[in-house]
């Protein structure tokens, strides 16, 4: 348990030379913070709260490595109030009520103290229930960090008496800067000369799954293990990388033409029915630090572009895989990709739903005043009746057939056909199902 009080002259000063960069770093103020722009962007509703001090219990969820401690930290110090860090895997309600008694006392003497809680979720029902009465008193501001949902890790009870607010992993672009500033900061190698590409940097800040913590000591390692050149400077090579990351780098820029020729290839090679590239491809692009979300859209427009009704499983499979990715991450979602990549290429073949969009969407632009035929237009008011709005209009589920023989499309596109269907897979049983409808509604 870390107790401080911010009337104590070295609180929140910067950790030594001999702590590690993510401590040395730590960043003292707003000012410094990197990230949760959407909370923390002037006129943002946390950065007003801490503006106007009025800074209320609460829960910060998020993945590992997103400044949940640091942000509380910041918190305490704007506030002045006294910050008590406390672990949920060491602490017991012993020491809850202890530290509650000092609060307790604090506040006789108008300072507010601030209590920290890490990993929350992991303190039981009995645990979490005896921070809920100095939490409606007020004699402490909790701060609640975990990443589980508080939905269901949060007793009801306390967690209606939080609010909570969603810290989001650090994207490539956030931590590379992070990556930066350690450069450059005398807190960290900016007494030194270190020579590092900077795609070197974007490749660390891709593998760190968006944890600053992670990124940071990744820098630290390279640089710990970099070649000492004669004037004292030090190298980072593509080597001391792949060495530190564990694994090979295969960098890229993620927005350059790299990027477009990899998604392209992997979308390519599961057209052709090559699992085997595909899979390869895929790898290619996680291993270089790909976003496995952004892969997983992909699939998703390719098993409605590419399959579609030849086997409407595709696109119930690649959502979920874009779900499996959300909830697991790199690198477990891996698997959880290849399984839909194998799928999707192994599925029958149809573009018959691509092909009818991109042409109804040329006559769309084309024909923006087509009317809509008034047998299916709606007349809820006696004008409209009157104007024979949805006159001759029957309603398809009161025939035998559940099919009403009118023309739906507009007088001048009546005769055209957009969805042509495959005989691919269950396509072919749409296709033998839009037949019989056509020729019914023709009455042929």
């Amino acid at each position: 348990m870390d107790q401080l009080s911010l009337f104590d002259s070295d609180n929140f000063s910067a950790a030594p030379l001999s702590a590690p960069l993510a401590d040395r770093l730590r960043p003292q103020d707003l000012t410094e913070y990197i990230g949760q722009k959407h909370l923390l962007a002037p006129g943002k509703p946390l950065r007003q709260m801490l503006e106007r001090d009025l800074i209320s219990s609460m829960i910060f969820w998020g993945p590992p490595g997103v400044g949940k401690t640091t942000l509380a930290r910041i918190i305490a110090n704007r506030t002045r109030s006294r910050f008590i860090n406390f672990s949920a895997v060491t602490s017991g309600i012993k020491e809850i009520k202890e530290i509650m008694k000092q609060a307790e006392e604090n506040r006789a003497y108008g300072i507010r103290t601030l209590v920290f809680v890490d990993e929350i979720h992991r303190f039981n029902k009995a645990q979490q229930d005896a921070f809920l009465p100095y939490v409606e008193k007020g004699s402490i501001i909790l701060i609640g960090a975990t990443t589980e949902n508080p939905s269901f890790e949060i007793n009801a009870a306390l967690l209606s008496r939080l609010k909570v607010f969603v810290l989001k992993a650090l994207d490539t672009a956030e931590l590379t800067e992070l990556l930066r500033h350690a450069l450059h900061s005398k807190k960290g190698f900016g007494n030194s000369v270190i020579h590092i590409e900077e795609d070197m940097l974007s490749a660390m800040a891709a593998a760190s799954d968006g944890d600053a913590r992670s990124a940071l000591n990744t820098l630290e390692m390279t640089i710990l293990n970099g070649e000492i050149q004669s004037d004292g400077s030090i190298t980072v090579t593509r080597e001391i990388l792949e060495q530190c990351l564990g694994k090979k780098s295969l960098l890229y820029d993620k927005n350059g033409e790299e990027h477009y020729n990899l998604i392209s290839a992997l979308h390519k090679s599961m057209r052709n029915s090559d699992p085997d590239a595909a899979v390869y491809w895929l790898a290619r692009m996680l291993e270089a630090g790909e976003d496995p979300l952004y892969i997983a859209r992909r699939l998703i427009r390719f098993a409605s572009e590419d399959i579609g009704l030849a086997d409407s499983q595709a696109l119930q499979i690649a959502v979920a895989a874009y779900q499996a990715c959300h909830f697991n991450g790199m690198p477990e979602c891996s698997v959880n990709l290849t399984h839909a990549v194998v799928y999707l290429s192994l599925a029958p073949r149809s573009n018959a739903l691509y092909t009818a969009y991109e042409e109804a969407k040329a006559d769309a632009l084309s024909m923006l005043a087509e009317p809509v035929p008034l047998v299916i237009r709606n007349a809820p008011t006696a004008l409209m009746s009157e104007l024979r709005y949805g006159e001759g209009y029957v309603y398809a589920h009161d025939t035998k057939e559940k099919i009403a023989r009118m023309t739906c499309l507009p007088e001048s596109l009546k005769d055209k056909r957009y969805y042509r269907p495959t005989g691919e897979g269950e396509e072919a049983v749409f296709k033998e199902r839009l037949d019989q409808s056509r020729h019914f509604r023709l009455g042929e």
